[in-house]
């Protein structure tokens, strides 16, 4: 299974039109690989460099398996979204406040859908995503400001 971009390669920089810079909506994503077995899919976008520690950017959750994308400043019909570090249910646009930061954009294959209501923290996220996951990749890009 794998995550890619239009926009960036992984470990490049994310295009400032998807950050605080910018329009600050989510960048368009590609899935290619997904496990036949796959009931659903979640995505994981985080920035471990945050100054108060590992900072959740947007969790999405039951993504229909046969979906192969995200377009740019969307959520895949029927997906659900759950609460970034800053307290929404949504994108949360990179904007480092120093330095040069690290994104991961995580896919997890799963086999169930997930129990768990609009606006779910990411520990229940993380924590129903590892008790389902078939397999999982990942794409990372940069982003430093001015």
């Amino acid at each position: 299974m794998e995550i890619s971009s239009a926009v960036f390669e992984d470990g490049g920089w994310i295009p400032a039109k998807y950050t605080c810079d910018g329009a600050g909506v989510n960048p368009p994503l590609e899935f290619s690989g997904v496990p036949e077995s796959a009931a659903s899919l979640a995505l994981v976008v985080d920035d471990p460099d945050a100054p108060a520690g590992t900072f959740i950017h947007w969790t999405v959750w039951n993504i229909d398996p046969s979906a192969r994308c995200i377009d740019e400043d969307s959520v895949p019909h029927g997906a659900v979204q759950g609460a970034n570090s800053a307290g929404t249910a949504r994108y949360y646009r990179p904007c480092p406040p120093s330095g040069t930061h690290r994104y991961f954009f995580k896919l997890y294959a799963l086999d169930s859908l997930l129990a768990l209501a609009e606006g779910a923290g990411a520990g229940a996220v993380t924590d129903a995503v590892e008790m389902h996951m078939i397999e999982t990749d990942e794409l990372h890009g940069v982003y430093s400001r001015g």
